[in-house]
């Protein structure tokens, strides 16, 4: 299987149908810099790179200069010099933020944490030591190779860990270990006090600034300082031997892709499987359930693509794996006439399989707008034939434009709303809208499809995911402007409530507690409380 591009999530579907710190101020390990924390300039050969990194091209930073972190050290000059110049900040890890949080105009010095991405297991605090800049590869196979080890991250391996534990990061194991929050033991970050200081700080869920801690269990990047380091320990893990500290990871996987044809699928046929789909994680989302290590993202291009697929993977090593999935798919194609075509892709090695199947990078990134919403329940049937409506709209041509479905909840579900920032945790299913073009005239023709489509959705719920008994808000990792635009979210709700559910009035006494000065902020960000 082709690796699923970042642009659109599904590039080739086509050709597949035709086949050491203290508890109170924080001095890591490692600080000494591996070259100076130098003030790249935009006639520096780096600058271009540093500030093109980011994965949509409808945003490119022009700060006045960047600086390239490789120790909390380095982050702390960073910060302070910025802070003292009165200086707007941004900071930048995987380049994957789908708005212009860190590529916007007001931005005058960016803070790339990319170098920082060592993996250690920490002896004092028996925690794995992540830095910052990591990406999600680095680490998978930095626990893997290592001690066998994993954590419940997500599919798209350049993903930085900087925002994605932050905002409380899920992905293909998380229905069986939770959210990677439920795995984290503390964050290091840069925090800036009302006098204008900066200055590193250690927070553990077990030390004095638990606050600080919870904040970065789900309040997303960018809200509350600079993170260098993360530590991940699994939540009640016993004793000192790394091995025993993180989820195991599977020894291998099996795995299949159903391919939809476009040109011979029905009206019917396309909410008859939509239905199965939803009936069948709506079955079996208890945790523990059997089908807790079953991961099948449902990829739905528009008709101009030519099809669309299911890819779906299920631990090998559970008790009676290979009919579970049979069993699966038999229920996605029960009475749909005529069957997709079953790719069946056998047992594969895990972390090798991870990779194949991960969300490849681009090689030239695309322009882009991204929308999403969590699940309780399927959606009614009136909104599956909306759906249907909009991905066969003839007037609109978006081959690369999506509606992803990615299973969620089990595990996840067993956390209380407020005992991390992630608010969300009675729900399925989350739905990620992705719209992906090169040509920037064609901004406006793919923005109005994204959003109307996405309005038409929510229709009954003035536009947008407002909690009920099907929709549970949204999901910050995946942020959205127009989620704060009273003319795309008509519904009273405001953005902050969709995102954060009742967690956000907390969030913002941290924020006020943590960043008096709301040196930390972009269009989403968290507002400190009155």
């Amino acid at each position: 299987m082709p690796n699923l591009s970042r642009r659109g999530l599904l590039a080739g579907s086509a050709a597949l149908i035709a086949v050491p710190a203290t508890a109170t101020t924080a001095s890591a390990a490692g600080t000494q810099s591996r070259g100076g924390p130098d003030k790249i300039l935009p006639t520096d050969a780096r600058f271009a790179d540093l500030t093109q990194r980011g994965t949509n091209r409808r945003f490119i930073a022009a700060p006045d200069y960047a600086r390239v972190v490789r120790s909390p050290q380095d982050a702390v000059d960073a910060v302070q010099e910025a802070v003292r110049a009165h200086k707007r900040i941004a900071v930048r890890g995987g380049g994957h933020c789908f708005e212009d949080f860190v590529d916007h105009s007001d931005v005058e010095v960016l803070i790339d944490m990319s170098q920082y991405d060592e993996v250690t297991f920490d002896e004092r605090r028996r925690a794995f030591s992540i830095g910052a800049g990591a990406t999600l590869e680095t680490v998978y196979k930095a626990l893997f190779y290592g001690w066998g080890l994993t954590v419940p991250g997500g599919g798209c391996l350049g993903v930085g860990v900087g925002g994605h534990f932050s905002g409380g990061g899920y992905g293909p194991l998380s229905r069986r270990y939770g959210s990677v929050v439920d795995h984290l033991y503390g964050v290091e970050v840069v925090v800036v006090d009302a006098r204008g200081r900066a200055r590193l700080v250690l927070a553990t869920r077990d030390n004095e600034h638990r606050d600080l801690w919870w904040a970065h269990t789900g309040g997303g990047g960018g809200n509350f300082g600079v993170v260098t380091r993360y530590l991940l320990r699994t939540a009640g893990a016993r004793g000192s031997d790394p091995a025993n500290l993180l989820p195991k990871a599977p020894s291998s996987l099996l795995s299949t892709i159903t391919v939809y044809d476009w040109n011979t699928m029905t009206k019917d046929g396309f909410l008859r499987t939509l239905r199965n789909f939803f009936a069948f994680y709506q079955r079996h989302n208890a945790p523990g359930s059997p089908y807790a290590t079953l991961y099948s993202p449902f990829i739905l291009t528009h008709k101009s693509a030519g099809g669309f697929l299911l890819s779906t993977q299920i631990d090998a090593g559970v008790p009676n794996a290979a009919k579970l999935l049979a069993d699966f798919n038999a229920a996605m194609v029960e009475g749909v006439s005529p069957a997709p075509q079953l790719i069946d892709q056998g047992e594969g090695p895990f972390l090798q399989r991870t990779i194949q199947r991960s969300i490849a990078e681009d090689v030239a990134p695309s322009r882009a707008k991204y929308k999403a919403g969590y699940l309780r329940r399927s959606y009614s049937d009136t909104q599956l034939e909306t759906i249907y409506q909009h991905l066969t709209d003839p007037a609109y041509q978006g081959p690369e434009t999506s509606l992803l479905f990615v299973p969620y909840g089990g595990q996840v579900n067993t956390v209380p709303s407020d005992a991390t920032a992630t608010a969300q945790r009675d729900v399925m299913m989350k739905m990620v809208m992705s719209a992906s073009w090169e040509d920037p005239a064609q901004d406006a023709t793919h923005l109005e499809w994204t959003r109307a489509t996405y309005r038409a959705i929510y229709r009954e719920t003035g536009g947008v995911p407002v909690p009920n008994a099907v929709n549970a808000g949204s999901y910050i990792n995946y942020p959205d402007v127009d989620l704060a635009d009273p003319a795309q979210n008509t519904s009273g709700v405001p953005w902050h409530d969709l995102y954060y559910l009742g967690n956000y009035p907390r969030l913002q006494r941290i924020k006020k507690a943590w960043d008096p000065g709301n040196v930390f902020r972009h269009r989403l960000s968290i507002e400190p409380a009155e």
